[in-house]
């Protein structure tokens, strides 16, 4: 179940990259006819209202290039950020569980030492009545 729902948001962010590239790859065959149809126009004998509209077309093209590479710029740094702070979550959580780990490691260690010792006093006990026993049998 858990993979079908990594499948499908890795699915979504596909998706969502690829209409990014489609998108930039849109805006820069826009610049680029633009920028060809400029160069393709007649050259004006004199300067005249002409000269004046191509500015503000220029302008228009420039200003709709550098919004769709901010956005796109924008959402490749979100990623990112959103990345590196999952990252540093990840790591915090790790960090986290690797203390928890040496503590109980620590612990199940000191348990293992007592039990031994426990085992020893009752080994020596036992060896301390077999002897007494053996000693009241050969009496």
């Amino acid at each position: 179940m858990t993979a079908t729902r990594s499948e499908k948001v890795e699915a979504t962010e596909a998706d969502s990259d690829l209409a990014a590239v489609s998108e930039v790859e849109a805006g820069i065959r826009d610049f680029v006819r633009n920028d060809i149809a400029y160069l393709r126009r007649p050259a004006p004998n004199t300067v005249s209202s002409t000269d004046t509209a191509l500015e503000p077309a220029t302008e228009a093209t420039v200003n709709n290039v550098n919004s769709l590479i901010q956005r796109v710029a924008g959402t490749s740094l979100s990623e990112i950020e959103n990345l590196i702070s999952e990252l540093e979550s990840l790591r915090d959580l790790l960090h986290a569980e690797g203390q928890r780990v040496q503590r109980e490691i620590s612990g199940y260690a000191q348990l293992s030492q007592a039990a031994m010792k426990s085992t020893r006093m009752i080994a020596d006990n036992v060896s301390q009545w077999k002897r007494v026993a053996d000693g009241l049998r050969n009496s």
